[in-house]
Parts: structure tokens; C-alpha cells; sequence
């Protein structure tokens, strides 16, 4: 279809990219002047497309179309106009000339809030639902017929650009694309806008924005965000009076006490109150509401809670590179301000003559100048000029914050043809440290045995230290005090950080934990990645319940109950997966609003390390995640003994989990989650698909090198596939290419460490002794580093210790049994004192279930293996502990009940009102027994 696009900014320009994407030909661009020497956005699209493009400054004259307009447009042939975004008035001889006339954007759900300032008017008003309508354009007073209208919620703290952009911008664009498809289908409604509900309000200017202080708190934290960043809501405060503009508010006021310095201001029910957090404002309700931004009359933005102090401390010294990066960002300002003939420190961005768009424009050219750092617009009002914008930006490059530098001694090493900066110093309350006397460790490269680095090695007095750190941060920090869906917002940034950083992350698995490179994106921070935006969703979803108890009358009483977090909860992490068994635990901890002390395993601690300064840079407030490298002897010791841990989360081995227990108990009865060892059961029977069952009978063993919590520790194979099955694993044992985790075709890599090895070739050793037949492996690779043979074992006998013991290596055992005896491979199957998973492998769904049903451990695969997922509770039976990791059903919170007494009229339930009950009790059983079924049934 040909189509002619009216309209203006990035909005206009991604319409129009968007419509040639779909295939329709764009016949001309009508677009606005260039104002100060500035092109708009969607003319300079179309201009390098070679599109033709008209600047007129009007359409009409004394309200009559211009006829030389309205020939250049009609030579065009277009068959549609499209207005995404327009600010001039077209006149009906071009809105009606088109065979299919014109459609136009608005952003509000028409028939309320038509004009020009629809966006600030749903603010203003306290929608709840917000949107925007595609209509059949008329003469300007935004009544024509709908075409599509899409809804959203409108948050809170929503302001218009953060609706804009969140909903508005990439949802509008969508809908006119879907609008024009629409009409060239033929498909496109004309629906008549009802009356009722209409509204039309007037621009929003800056004399009609005065606060009026005589309504409630919300009202007055509408029209404070309805009219942030344009013209932006202001008042008159202080002696003698000046004007003040305020912008980022909220009601979020949980834990805010009004206390600091008073601001008078005219009319205002009583005086606003400079705080820490910013300026505490009061409806006539008495309510509160926080002011986070305060513009100055000479049009400097400060912070509120800095609205009393003095000017900013000293300048910064620049860095001859600050220097160059100072340069390169003037000459960004100089582009995007071509009327200014010389950028100077004291050239004002918006005053000359920067707008709205060129901040975005600004914040991605900082972006790529200074390697993908992060800006917020909020920040370029901040900081106006160009000398202040740059001391800004050069703090935010040094990690600077309002509390000081996070320095942060780097480890440097060229590997996987990237360069990796590892921090290797403890992390105590959003600061790397050096441990107690400066001990420190050696981390060692399972590839070739070389040292890594020095890695600070945290005592007694550090765990000490870091507890409080996060005890201060649950208590008195930021981080108990903003909003769930705040802190899911930040959980969600650090997710993107990881998932920006994963190449970095898994090259230090593979590097520190010699983890095979490709597995190490999918698995180690995969995975990782995926736990953390999975939780980042529960933050705000973690509710409490209402419960009816018996009358005590003549009241009628009533159970509330509220989940919450625990505390101070402490993590200690195995060497097998150093970065995901940390994501599985801590990401549910902060989820549920906890603060943690992590110690990770102390021969990988590198990953930890890493992600600790991607808190940092994720904004997590300091304190909330502090981690410990050093021996669990002393760490994890001291976090299960001391007495402001009010959790501990452990994967291990069973006999420590059992110690870390007792001390739990005995110290101030804390809760405890323990994942701990296991020698899962695979069950092969011969009505299986082999060819899968052989695949996946590899991939439940030797994924991760055996290094795997729920590797199949033994299995069970039908006597007459028996011999088969052998034949063709060891064919495939023998294709595997061991070599180094780095390289790309890489199957299998070194074993973790140098003692774990050394159990292996030990384990190994006594098969062989007791007499199990070692079909192939069972020895060192004659090379540097951890490297151990894929191994099997054959004709392992119940009484053997290989039969009872896992390896958590590479080492596959296989036993026989009887031909139909599905019992008895059953008995010998649970005739362990672990139960963390185990499998089954068949294609008939009865004996699936059956068998499923019997085997007594935490997770089930059938005809399928190590399908783990966030979603889904992971935990085990018996003493490979209890509790779970990942899923919603375990979160780290503790049950307030409140019993509610009061004479309240309320509706008899019967029984039909609680529908459903038994799928509730099966799906709280699934807790037990977490059955994950595979194809080819």
C-alpha cells in the first residue's frame, strides 16, 4: 500500500521504519522545520532512504488548506496517510484524499482525555488504566471512529515517561503497524466513539501547573507525576519565596519518618520536611508523600535531600583517560547542539535548546563512548551543564556513588580471546576487602594445574563483619524499604548484567572450575541468568492469606496471615556449579527481601567474586549480598553457629549437612534447607527406546564431567537389553573428546580439583578389588591438569561399595536385573539411605507410573534426565536432605498470623465455594515426588 507518514519524532521515525518492514511503500514524509539547526528524527530516516520529505512550517492560511501544499501532497498517489505523532493541524482536504483516508495515534483510551495532554491527564486523574487509541482521523478534535485501542495498567509511581516508555512507545508503534495491516486486509473497524465517559482537558502549561496544596496526598502526587518532566508541577516555598518545580514522586512512604529540616511552604497543610531519602510532603489528609527531584529557579536540578546543603563537594581531578572520554563526550553535545558554536563547561544543555528526545539521544551516545554504561534521563537533568554532566559521568565510570568509591583490585588475564577483570578480595557491605590479616589463598586451573590467582581467605572476624553488614542492610537500609516491585526491578537489572557478562562468567567457570565453555553458557550461567529473572517476577507475588475460625460470639473473627522475610541468611555453595547452585539460593533469598552472606566454595570462588560487583552495578543496595571466600570449617561454620543467621542454605555432602544441622539447632534454632548427597537410580527397561535410553543414560552420568548433584549414581538395566546397552554406551564413551573446557568441540574436561581426582582414581580402584568388571576408564589422563577417563563399570553386585557410594564423577555403574522382576529392581533401587532423583526409562505410561510412584526420591524423570527448570521444586528424600531450591513453593519467608475480631457482615460460603480442593492437596504433593515425564511414551 502506498502511504504517505505526517508526523514527528522517534516515534513517527520507528512507525515509518516499521511500515517499510512490512513491505508498503512510503510515498512521502511530511515532517516539522528544523528547529535550531536540527532535523526532526523521522525526516532524517527518510531522507537517508531516499524518500521524499516536506518541512512545511503550515498547511493552511486564514483556514483554508494552501494550495501549493495540497498539490505537492496529492502528486504523491498515497492511498493511506498515517499520523503516528502530529503537532501541526492537516486540514480535511488532505485527512479525506486518500482511498482509505487517514488514521492517527492518541494516547489515552478515547473518548477520555482527548486534547493535547492526554498523557498528563491520565496521571492527573489517578487512572488505573491507561492506553492508547488508533482512530479514523477528523478535523482535530480527536472524536473520529476507532480503529484499535490496547490498555495497560498504570502504576503508582507511573510518570509520563515512564508509561510512555514502558507501554506507550512500544505498543503504539505495534498498533499502527497492526492498524495499517488491518486496513489492507480489509479487516479495519470503524467503531463510533461513545459519549459517555468523554473528556477533553487543554495543554498542560507551566502557569496552569501550580500545586494546589488543599487535597489529598494522592492528588497531589498525581499532578506531580502528571506533569513530570513538561511543564513540570511547581510552588512557591522558603523566605524569601522562590519558585520550586518538583519531580520524582511517590507514595512509598513505608518506613519513612518525617524528620530533618522544615520547608514552608504558602498553603500547604503543613510544612514539607527535607529528609535523608528526599522532601516528605503532607496532603490535607495528613497523608505523605516523597519528592525525590527539585528543580531550581535558574533551572538546576538537585536532589531533594540536598535542597539545604551547600554547593557539591570539590571538583574531580581528571585522568588524561577521563580526559579523552570528556572530549569525545563534548563533542557528542556539540552534535547534538549544532547552534552552539563552542561547547564550554558552562554551556546548559536545555538551554540551548535540547529537548526531550535529545536526552534519549545523549544517554546512548554516553553509552557507546563509555563501553555500554548506564544512564538514566533522570540523570542528564541532573546535571545540565556541560562541566557538571561531566563530573557526573566520571564518578558513574568510577563506580562513585553518594556513599563513596567502590575500588575495586582486579585480577587480569587474557583468556578466550577476551580479557577477564576478576576481583579476588572478600565483599563486605558493597566494598572488596582484604580478609582479616590479609590471608589470602591460592586459586588453582583444573586444565593445567596452574595458579590462578591469590584469593583473600575470610576468618572468623569477617563472617562477623559481613553478618552485620547484612543485618544493618535488612533492618535499617534501603532494601527493606522500597517496594517488591522495586526490588524485582532490580533483580531484573542484575539478570541483564548477567546475561551481558555471560561469555566472562563462563570463561571463568571453565577457567576456575573447569567447566566445558559451551556447557557453562547453557548450564553454569544459563540457568543462572534464568533463575534470577524467574524470582525477580515472585517478588511482588508473594501474598499471605485470610482464613475463617471458629466465632467467638457475639464477634466474628477473622485469620490474617502475611509472609516475610527471614533475615540475615546464609549460603554455602558446592564447587560443581559455583555460579548456579549461588543463583538457585540467592535469588529466592532476595526475592522474598532477605539479605545474604554467601560463602562459596573455596576452590572456585572466582564467579562469586564477579558477581558480587555485578550487584554493584545492578544497584543492589550495599550490604544486601556480601560473600566470603575461605574453608567451611571456619565460614560455613561460624554462619551455622551465629546468632543473627536466621537461615542457612547448604549443598553438600550429607555427613557435613548433618553437622551443619546440630549447629543450627544449637544455636538459635535457625531454619535450614540441605541439599545432600545421593546415588540416584536409573531403571532401564527393555521396552524402552534404546537409542534414547543409551543418550540419555550418558547425559544422566557424565553431564558436567559426573560432577552433577543428580547423576545417575547407578543403573539398573533389563537383563535381556543388558549386553546392547553396554555395547553402545562404551561405542559413545569412546567418541567423547576429553580435552580443554575452553575449546569448542570439547565433550569432557578436567575434574574440579586435585583431591577429587584422587577419590576418584580410589573409587575406581576398590570396583576393580571387589570385582565389578571395568569395561573401559578408570584411569588419570597422562596429561596436565584433573583430567579422569570416562568410565564403566559392569556386573556390580548390590553388597559392592561402588553399588552404595556415589563417585560424583565420570563413572558409570550398571547393574542387571531379571527380565519382568519390576519389584524387585524396585527393592534394590530404594535400598539406599539417599534420594535425591532417579529415573526411569519405559514406554509403557503404567509401569511409568508405577515405578515413579515407588521410587522414594525428590525428583522422577522418566524417559528423560537432568531436566531441571526454574520453575520447578528441586529438593530431596532420606538424607539427601530436605527442603527445596527453585519454584515458588519454598520461598525464605516466615507466617504472621493475625486474628481479626469485629462485627462485620459477611456471605455464607457453602461447599460449592471452594472449588478444586483436591487438585490443591495433588499439587501439594507434588512437593514429594516431582515427576518430569520425556517423549516416545
Amino acid at each position: 500500500m502506498k502511504i504517505a507518514v505526517i508526523g514527528q519524532s522517534l516515534f513517527g521515525q520507528e512507525v515509518y521504519c516499521h511500515l517499510r518492514k512490512e513491505g508498503h511503500e512510503v510515498v512521502g514524509v511530511f515532517t516539522v522545520p528544523d528547529k535550531d539547526g536540527k532535523a526532526d528524527p523521522l525526516g532524517l530516516e527518510a531522507e537517508k532512504d531516499g524518500v521524499p520529505v516536506f518541512k512545511f512550517s503550515r498547511w493552511r492560511a486564514k483556514g483554508q488548506a494552501l494550495p501549493e501544499v495540497v498539490a505537492k501532497y496529492q502528486a504523491l498517489g498515497a492511498e493511506l496517510n498515517v499520523l503516528p505523532f502530529c503537532s501541526q493541524f492537516i486540514p480535511m482536504e488532505i485527512i479525506n484524499a486518500p482511498q482509505h483516508g487517514s488514521i492517527i495515534y492518541h494516547p489515552s483510551l478515547l473518548p477520555r482525555h482527548r486534547g493535547a495532554s492526554a498523557i498528563n491527564w491520565t496521571l492527573i486523574h489517578g487512572d488505573k488504566k491507561g492506553g492508547f487509541s488508533i482512530f479514523w482521523a477528523d478535523d482535530g478534535l480527536d472524536t473520529g471512529d476507532l480503529l484499535l485501542q490496547k490498555e495497560c495498567e498504570v502504576l503508582p509511581d507511573d510518570t509520563v515517561s515512564t508509561l510512555y516508555n514502558r507501554f506507550l512507545f512500544p505498543e503504539g508503534i505495534k498498533g499502527m503497524v497492526q492498524a495499517v495491516r488491518l486496513i489492507a486486509e480489509g479487516k479495519a473497524p470503524r467503531l463510533p466513539q461513545p459519549e459517555e465517559g468523554a473528556t477533553y482537558e487543554g495543554i498542560q502549561k507551566k502557569e496552569t501547573a501550580k500545586i494546589d496544596w488543599d487535597q489529598p496526598a494522592e492528588a497531589i502526587h498525581n499532578w506531580i507525576r502528571g506533569n513530570d518532566k513538561v511543564p513540570g508541577a511547581w510552588t512557591e516555598a522558603c523566605e524569601p519565596l522562590q519558585k520550586l518545580t518538583f519531580f520524582n514522586s511517590t507514595l512509598n512512604t513505608s518506613g519513612l519518618v518525617p524528620e530533618g529540616d522544615a520547608l514552608p511552604i504558602p498553603g500547604a497543610h503543613r510544612p514539607g520536611v527535607v529528609t535523608k531519602a528526599g522532601l516528605i510532603l503532607f496532603g490535607n489528609d495528613d497523608k505523605m508523600l516523597l519528592v525525590k527531584n527539585i528543580q531550581l529557579e535558574d533551572g538546576k536540578m538537585i536532589l531533594a535531600s540536598n535542597f539545604f546543603k551547600g554547593a557539591a563537594s570539590s571538583a574531580l581531578e581528571l585522568t588524561e583517560a577521563e580526559l579523552v572520554t570528556a572530549e569525545a563526550v563534548r563533542s557528542a553535545w556539540q552534535r547534538i547542539l549544532p547552534n552552539v558554536l563552542e561547547v564550554e563547561d558552562s554551556t546548559d544543555f536545555f538551554k540551548s535548546g535540547a529537548a526531550s528526545v535529545d536526552v534519549v539521544r545523549l544517554v546512548e551516545e554516553v553509552k557507546e563512548l563509555c563501553d555500554g554504561l548506564e544512564l538514566e534521563n533522570e540523570d542528564v537533568y541532573m546535571a545540565t551543564t556541560f562541566g557538571d554532566f561531566i563530573q557526573l559521568l566520571v564518578r558513574k565510570l568510577r563506580g562513585d556513588d553518594e556513599e563513596g568509591e567502590c575500588s575495586i583490585d582486579y585480577v587480569e588475564m587474557a583468556v578466550n580471546k577476551r580479557t577477564l577483570h576478576m576481583p579476588h578480595q572478600l565483599f563486605i557491605g558493597g566494598a572488596f576487602v582484604d580478609a582479616e590479616g590479609a590471608k589470602t589463598f591460592e586459586t588453582i586451573n583444573p586444565t593445567d594445574g596452574s595458579v590462578i590467582c591469590r584469593v583473600s581467605l575470610a576468618q572468623v572476624t569477617d563472617v562477623d563483619k559481613a553478618v552485620a553488614a547484612a543485618k544493618d542492610a535488612f533492618e535499617n537500609g534501603r532494601w527493606g524499604k522500597i517496594s517488591a516491585r522495586d526490588r524485582g526491578r532490580l533483580l531484573y537489572r542484575l539478570a541483564d548484567l548477567m546475561e551481558q557478562h555471560q561469555e566472562e562468567l563462563a570463561t571463568i567457570e571453565a577457567l576456575d572450575a573447569g567447566a566445558v565453555y559451551t556447557l557453562a553458557l547453557k548450564t553454569h550461567v544459563g540457568m543462572s541468568i534464568q533463575t534470577f529473572r524467574y524470582f525477580a517476577g515472585w517478588c511482588d507475588k508473594i501474598q499471605g492469606s485470610t482464613i475463617p475460625i471458629n466465632q467467638a460470639r457475639p464477634n466474628r473473627n477473622l485469620t490474617l496471615t502475611r509472609k516475610e522475610p527471614v533475615g540475615v541468611c546464609g549460603i554455602i555453595i558446592p564447587w560443581n556449579y559455583p555460579l548456579m547452585m549461588l543463583s538457585w539460593k540467592t535469588a529466592a533469598c532476595l526475592a522474598a527481601g532477605n539479605t545474604v552472606v554467601i560463602k562459596p566454595a573455596q576452590v572456585t570462588p572466582l564467579t562469586a567474586l564477579k558477581f558480587a560487583e555485578l550487584t554493584l552495578k545492578a544497584g543492589i543496595p550495599k550490604g544486601v549480598v556480601n560473600i566470603l571466600p575461605g574453608s567451611g570449617s571456619l565460614v560455613g561454620q561460624r554462619l551455622s553457629d551465629h546468632p543473627d543467621v536466621r537461615k542457612i542454605g547448604f549443598t553438600g555432602s550429607t555427613e557435613v549437612g548433618k553437622h551443619i544441622m546440630k549447629s543450627c539447632a544449637m544455636s538459635n534454632v535457625k531454619k535450614v534447607s540441605l541439599e545432600l548427597g545421593g546415588k540416584s537410580p536409573l531403571i532401564i527397561f527393555a521396552d524402552c527406546d534404546l537409542n534414547k535410553a543409551v543418550q540419555m543414560g550418558m547425559s544422566s552420568v557424565f553431564f558436567n564431567k559426573g560432577e552433577n548433584c543428580i547423576a545417575a549414581g547407578r543403573l539398573f538395566v533389563e537383563d535381556s537389553i543388558h549386553d546392547e546397552f553396554v555395547r553402545r554406551v562404551v561405542q559413545e564413551v569412546r567418541k567423547m573428546k576429553v580435552g580443554n573446557p575452553l575449546d569448542r568441540d570439547t565433550d569432557h574436561g578436567p575434574q574440579n580439583h586435585h583431591a577429587h581426582l584422587m577419590k576418584l582414581m580410589e573409587y575406581c580402584q576398590r570396583g576393580v578389588k571387589e570385582g565389578a568388571t571395568l569395561v573401559c576408564g578408570g584411569n588419570q589422563i597422562p596429561r596436565p591438569g584433573f583430567f579422569f577417563e570416562p568410565t564403566v563399570f559392569t556386573d556390580v553386585e548390590d553388597h559392592m561399595f561402588i553399588a552404595k557410594e556415589e563417585s560424583f564423577g565420570p563413572v558409570m555403574i550398571i547393574s542387571r536385573f531379571a527380565d519382568g522382576d519390576v519389584d524387585a529392581v524396585l527393592s534394590r533401587a530404594n535400598a539406599t539411605e539417599f534420594g535425591l532423583a532417579s529415573g526411569v526409562f519405559t514406554r509403557d505410561i503404567n509401569k511409568a507410573l508405577y515405578v515413579s510412584d515407588k521410587l522414594q526420591a525428590g525428583t522422577v524423570f522418566v524417559n528423560t534426565y537432568n531436566k531441571t527448570d526454574v520453575a520447578a521444586p528441586f529438593g530431596g528424600f532420606k538424607q539427601s536432605g530436605f527442603g527445596k531450591d527453585l519454584g515458588n513453593l519454598l520461598l525464605p519467608v516466615g507466617l504472621l498470623s493475625f486474628i481479626h475480631s469485629a462485627n462485620i457482615r459477611s456471605k455464607p460460603l457453602s461447599a460449592r465455594s471452594y472449588p478444586r480442593c483436591r487438585d490443591v492437596a495433588l499439587n501439594m504433593m507434588a512437593i514429594r515426588a516431582h515427576f518430569l515425564l520425556g517423549g516416545n511414551m
